[in-house]
């Protein structure tokens, strides 16, 4: 019986009380596991991004201190030089126009076996001829027509007059510096410049025109001018002071614009080999002239001043 009793409530208590199921966790869901992996990359690539900055501004401030001192000294060096190559320049052109370097008549001496030949000779023989080149020599017995020419400039221009002639008139600044340069020079040094591009041009034109009409198509005007930009001023101001079209620029033309002095000195030897004139003009912002270019008969020079240089600086 009392077994019985037990039986009964252990029947009662399960009854009562139901057995209790232990559910697992829910997982998480894979939208859940994205983020969790998309933030984690994000960190990570935020920690990179300013790791990079934190370099970028070491680098620049490390480039700061070494280099500024040293690029405002180089750039000091580099203006000193330049106003060292500008009095040397003007030292050079006035050296020059000092200098007798006049080109004259070749004159040579015979050798002993020449003066025998000479001597047992019943006629002389007869000279040679003074070269083409001789330039200078051809202005001496030239003053009266340079003169002329010049004064003919300072009239009224011709603005129809036909190419290669001049089509604007010239100052009196010009009209001297171009006397000086002919009558005085014999057509080889420097002169100052007319303190801009545009009137050194008209100044170029006015002795092309006037080389023209001393020496017809023997001679070829080479310009040196070390910048595209300034170039295309000596075209434009050529093509109007002369009444000249494009195809009057070139190597087989009249007039050749050079960015380099090794290209202008070597079309210059081309054109005595060939028997003809070169006529050579350096633009007044050269701050150099090769001494190559000084061996040529005609050379013309524009040294500039100081405050003309600057100018042509703050333009590049």
């Amino acid at each position: 019986m009392f077994s019985k009793h037990i039986s009964t409530a252990v029947t009662l208590l399960l009854g009562t009380h139901p057995a209790v199921e232990s559910t697992p966790a829910p997982e998480p869901s894979w939208q859940q596991l994205a983020l969790q992996e998309l933030q984690q990359q994000r960190q990570s690539l935020e920690g990179e991004i300013k790791e990079l900055e934190q370099r970028r501004d070491s680098l620049q401030s490390e480039i700061s201190s070494h280099f500024t001192g040293q690029a405002d000294g180089l750039s000091r060096r580099v203006k000193g030089f330049q106003d060292y190559l500008q009095g040397a320049l003007v030292d050079l052109a006035r050296s020059v126009e000092q200098l007798e370097l006049v080109p004259e008549t070749l004159a040579v001496q015979p050798s002993p076996l020449d003066q025998q030949q000479l001597q047992a000779a019943s006629e002389p023989e007869e000279e040679p001829a003074p070269a083409a080149a001789s330039a200078s020599g051809l202005f001496a017995g030239e003053t009266k027509l340079i003169s002329e020419r010049l004064d003919a400039f300072r009239d009224n221009p011709d603005f129809h007059a036909d190419a290669w002639q001049l089509r604007r008139s010239l100052d009196q600044g010009g009209h001297e510096l171009l006397s000086d340069w002919f009558l005085a020079q014999g057509g080889r040094g420097a002169q100052p410049s007319g303190g801009s591009r545009s009137r050194n041009v008209l100044v170029t034109a006015a002795a092309v025109s006037l080389l023209g009409d001393l020496y017809g198509e023997r001679f070829q005007t080479l310009v040196l001018a070390g910048a595209p930009e300034r170039l295309g001023d000596w075209r434009r101001g050529l093509q109007d002071g002369l009444g000249l079209s494009r195809e009057d620029f070139g190597p087989n033309s009249g007039v050749v614009l050079f960015e380099r002095p090794d290209a202008l000195i070597e079309r210059a030897d081309r054109l005595e080999e060939q028997g003809e004139l070169p006529f050579i003009v350096v633009d007044a912002a050269e701050r150099v002239v090769e001494t190559a270019i000084l061996q040529f008969p005609l050379w013309l020079v524009f040294a500039a001043d100081p405050q003309e240089l600057a100018y042509e600086e703050e333009l590049l």
